[in-house]
């Protein structure tokens, strides 16, 4: 059973990689600014942080979806699709690029526990029949150490980790030892629900242990 997965995100590439899977890789087509918003005009709303990724994640395995079924006909297999953010409060805090941004960012998330939204869409995609979709959110909170202090703060920014990922934290990495507590699936936070992706998986009939291709 193929599995492509539809993102260039090196995290999920590693997750499903630790879960014995092997997958294809496809960089989706989507501008994902624009999709945002279009929706948002359209509906005169901000997104809030579920539908953001909830959006995004159907839109990019869609793209990688129907791509694989007009140019590979006999392709048989999954298309996985991911997006995430972290909102603390009533803040959504996307990836924050510069050292200035990632150290006022860690400043402020100290002590505080905030919630990691993680969409997902997964595609079966067989030669016989047009693609099929499963897709669903899921969340994990996260607590940061209160004592995490400047020095500290300032050398895993130096790292340069923090600024390229949402929220400027890794739990699997630099970062996990000024995490506290994860409540939920803790993949949900390196970037997407593996027991997630399992169910989905299940919807449209496949069985998780099928997709097992790594020795």
């Amino acid at each position: 059973m193929r599995v492509c997965l539809a993102s260039t995100s090196p995290a999920r590439l590693m997750l499903l990689r630790q879960a014995g899977i092997e997958p294809e890789a496809r960089a989706p087509r989507v501008d994902e600014e624009a999709v945002i918003a279009e929706v948002e005009a359209a509906e005169r709303r901000r997104l809030p942080a579920d539908e953001h990724v909830l959006l995004l994640a159907r839109r990019k395995a869609a793209d990688v979806a129907h791509r694989l079924h007009a140019e590979e006909p006999a392709f048989d297999g999954f298309v996985i699709g991911g997006d995430s953010m972290f909102a603390l409060g009533d803040e959504i805090l996307g990836k924050p690029y510069t050292a200035e941004a990632a150290t006022a960012r860690w400043l402020d998330m100290r002590g505080r526990t905030g919630v990691l939204h993680s969409g997902h869409s997964v595609f079966r995609v067989s030669p016989d029949a047009e693609p099929r979709e499963a897709y669903a959110v899921a969340e994990a909170s996260v607590t940061f150490a209160a004592d995490v202090d400047a020095d500290e703060i300032a050398a895993y920014v130096a790292s340069g980790e923090p600024l390229l990922v949402a929220g400027a934290f890794t739990v699997d990495s630099l970062g996990g030892a000024f995490i506290e507590r994860v409540d939920g699936d803790p993949s949900t936070v390196v970037g997407m629900s593996l027991s997630t992706v399992r169910r989905l998986v299940r919807e449209l009939g496949g069985a998780w242990t099928q997709l097992w291709n790594r020795s």
